[in-house]
């Protein structure tokens, strides 16, 4: 079942990419108390993921901030080494936490999964974004199969 608005983020074992190697947290650790821009990509290092999906949450982090987001985390079914490199090929600092999903278990808790296998990735996550406060999703924006335009960080803004 998709997540929806109204439903709590559901508590999963992720990594955070680190200069130091990956971080073993809980969604609650990235979710809880604060209120989080999440947007999920199908791959790091992809063309949309890295030409646009990525730097449109970088250059509108403060007009986010000043809308009340506290954390910008962006989701991908990668490993948190790759998901390192991708966030240092891009200058993300620590500005962006880089949520690795390797397995896939939290993007299928949220149902946004989807089957890349025809492209050779075997199972991503859907682009989406979502605002959570306190854990809670109060704002969702799924993009249709290919597409790049709900989930952006403009889209968010401006419906936020």
């Amino acid at each position: 079942m998709t997540i929806k608005i109204n439903d709590q983020i559901p508590e999963k074992n992720i990594k955070i990419a680190s200069s130091d190697g990956p971080i073993p947290a809980k969604t609650s650790d990235v979710f809880n108390g604060e209120k989080v821009a999440l947007f999920a990509v199908p791959g790091a290092f992809t063309p949309t993921c890295s030409a646009k999906h990525l730097p449109s949450f970088m250059e509108l982090k403060d007009e986010l901030k000043a809308k009340g987001i506290t954390k910008i985390a962006c989701l991908s079914v990668n490993d948190g080494f790759v998901m390192q490199a991708w966030a240092n090929s891009q200058d993300v600092k620590d500005e962006i936490i880089m949520i690795a999903d390797g397995s896939a278990d939290f993007t299928k808790a949220l149902g946004l999964e989807m089957d890349a296998s025809g492209f050779g990735m075997g199972i991503r996550s859907q682009r989406f974004a979502l605002v959570a406060d306190n854990g809670k999703v109060t704002h969702l924006f799924v993009e249709a199969p290919g597409e790049y335009k709900v989930s952006s960080a403009q889209y968010m803004l401006e419906n936020i």
